[in-house]
């Protein structure tokens, strides 16, 4: 208690050496879901990779549309690298320990990267709406030069605006628990640990969450109405459906991503009895979960893609 009174009656900082990551506390099968989160993690590196082999070893595949799609796949590559392996030594090899500045690090690179996910599938979002909308100004509004600018100005603001919400975490003192009740160094978990006062923190953190998902997402509704308006005008039924299906992909992509947040969000907002448990597994499966399909779909559902990737499985048979 007088050490609490000393840190919020003086401006003294305490950092812990590191944080202990503890969720799954009662989760009966957690050795099993480790394992399953291995194989989630390899389909991620697997399919991901060669999704961008594919792109950038085939010139007639660089196209703005591509490139969205080699920005996706590599963010889907960081992002489940940033818990994957590191929730698979925390709760199959029980060593939950992370050392303070790690935890920052973690902290920063997942944040980043899910907010640049949601950026990602609005950028596609773009590509589908300029195609379809204004298929004659293609040149001018969708080219391989706006393309990298837009993907390298949204990659700025991210790694920017998340480098200051992570930075204000060290103003944070730390000198009751370390327990982090999450799956990884979560960062509203984390700041909720401090003794002095996180009101900056809480207000980045709200704010950052429904301007940085919201905001693709809205761009997305947007985008898909004004599609929906163009096809519908449309006179050739087959025509609507050619343009319809160009946007399957992106749409399943966008559902696999978007709905799980939204009933995560919902249920903290009207269960108020839900098991902690529960809600750290669903979170988890949320983030791990779509950097492993996202590859997936655009292989099955993308024609260039799974042309391509039938040729080089046929290539690697054939081989000596």
């Amino acid at each position: 208690m007088s050490l609490l009174r000393s840190v919020l009656n003086t401006s003294v900082i305490i950092h812990p050496p590191g944080f202990y990551i503890i969720g799954f506390q009662s989760f009966p099968y957690i050795s099993v879901y480790m394992i399953f989160l291995t194989f989630v993690y390899m389909v991620t590196l697997v399919f991901n990779g060669l999704l961008i082999y594919i792109i950038s070893s085939n010139h007639c595949l660089h196209t703005p549309k591509f490139l969205a799609v080699v920005n996706l796949a590599v963010i889907d590559i960081i992002l489940n690298t940033s818990t994957i392996p590191s929730m698979i030594k925390s709760f199959l090899f029980k060593n939950n320990f992370i050392p303070f500045n790690l935890c920052l690090v973690q902290m920063y690179v997942y944040y980043a990267f899910v907010s640049l996910e949601s950026y990602a599938l609005a950028i596609l979002a773009y590509d589908r709406f300029i195609a379809i909308c204004l298929p004659l100004r293609q040149n001018s509004f969708n080219t391989l030069p706006i393309m990298s600018c837009i993907i390298g100005l949204i990659l700025v603001y991210n790694l920017v605006r998340v480098a200051y919400s992570t930075a204000i975490m060290t103003q944070l003192s730390y000198c009751n628990s370390v327990r982090v009740f999450s799956y990884f160094c979560d960062y509203a978990p984390v700041f909720r640990l401090a003794c002095n006062d996180y009101t900056l923190q809480w207000s980045i953190a709200s704010t950052s969450s429904m301007v940085n998902l919201m905001g693709p997402f809205t761009f997305i509704l947007l985008s898909y109405t004004s599609i929906l308006v163009t096809v519908f005008r449309m006179k050739s039924v087959s025509s609507r459906l050619k343009a319809l299906a160009t946007c399957i992909e992106h749409l399943i992509l966008v559902a696999v991503f978007f709905i799980p947040i939204f009933i995560i969000f919902l249920m903290g907002l009207y269960v108020r009895s839900i098991d902690p448990d529960q809600r750290v597994l669903s979170l988890s499966l949320a983030s791990c979960i779509p950097p492993c399909i996202n590859p997936i779909v655009y292989s099955l559902q993308t024609k260039e893609i799974k042309t391509r990737a039938l040729a080089l499985v046929q290539r690697m048979k054939t081989s000596p």
